[in-house]
């Protein structure tokens, strides 16, 4: 990359210069000089540093690709039999009355499967769950941070409940009866082959509108964490599991790294 493709990247990715200094290593007054333009030809090193944290990971998805993907996904799903009502009429009735190891999520009356998670989703959503919590107890935090499986009512209707795999939850109110009823500020969801589509097409919707804060997809397999804070603009940054990301409900005073499991994740991926 060049020095105007990298500023091209960095406008789209929504880095400050101390983001960019904190997640590359490249002291700020570096960064400075080479975005002002006094540095016309950075050291190789630099450049390579610059272009790990800028280079195209993945492309963010926008609201608009997350509803494309509904009536698909609607359609797929709508092969699944659940009693004799159709997909789209199902309650919280049908839902309570499932055997208790059919995992589903019910959505706007639609049932969807959830197939049992892989190592490298548990080990990536248990490491978050470890560090948030570790942050709250220690900071004497009022949130409570929680991780599946765990009944979010999101729209308090009865035509809904989602299962996130991790989240916080600031207004203690909302919890009740071993539930959370409305949104809570931040979520977390862990792709996986059979739930991408519909994590980040209609569940992603669903925390939109709902009044969730603070959303993240977090990709074992590209090693991407796609960030979507719904309070501000730019709203959708990515980052990679080498880079230490900011939780922005805390105000980027809590961040989240990976790098950590990334010796587990190469185990919990070996095939036979």
């Amino acid at each position: 990359m060049d020095i105007d493709t990298l500023k091209k990247r960095k406008r789209e990715l929504g880095y400050s210069i101390v983001q960019l200094s904190e997640n590359s290593g490249i002291p700020l007054g570096t960064l400075q000089k080479i975005f002002n333009g006094e540095t016309k030809q950075p050291r190789y090193e630099t450049m390579q540093a610059l272009e790990r944290v800028l280079g195209p990971k993945e492309k963010p998805r926008t609201y608009l690709d997350a509803l494309s993907d509904i009536d698909t996904l609607m359609v797929s799903e709508a092969a699944l039999a659940y009693g004799k009502k159709r997909q789209g009429e199902y309650t919280l009735e049908d839902y309570y009355a499932l055997p208790d190891d059919q995992r589903v999520e019910l959505i706007d009356g639609v049932f969807y499967d959830m197939a049992a998670p892989r190592a490298p989703h548990q080990f990536a959503a248990a490491e978050i769950h470890r560090q948030i919590s570790t942050y709250i107890m220690e900071h004497r935090g009022q949130c409570i941070p929680f991780v599946a499986p765990l009944d979010v009512q999101l729209d308090c209707d009865d035509k809904t409940m989602l299962e996130p795999d991790v989240g916080i939850l600031c207004d203690r109110s909302k919890l009740c009866n071993g539930i959370i009823f409305g949104a809570p500020d931040f979520l977390v969801e862990v792709l996986s082959p059979s739930t991408r589509m519909k994590d980040q097409g209609v569940k992603l919707m669903k925390y939109l509108h709902a009044g969730v804060r603070e959303c993240w997809m977090i990709d074992t397999e590209r090693r991407s964490v796609v960030t979507y804070y719904f309070e501000e603009s730019p709203h959708t940054v990515i980052y990679g599991f080498e880079d230490s990301v900011p939780v922005r409900i805390y105000d980027g005073d809590l961040r989240i790294n990976l790098s950590g499991i990334l010796p587990w994740l190469e185990e919990g991926e070996k095939k036979l």
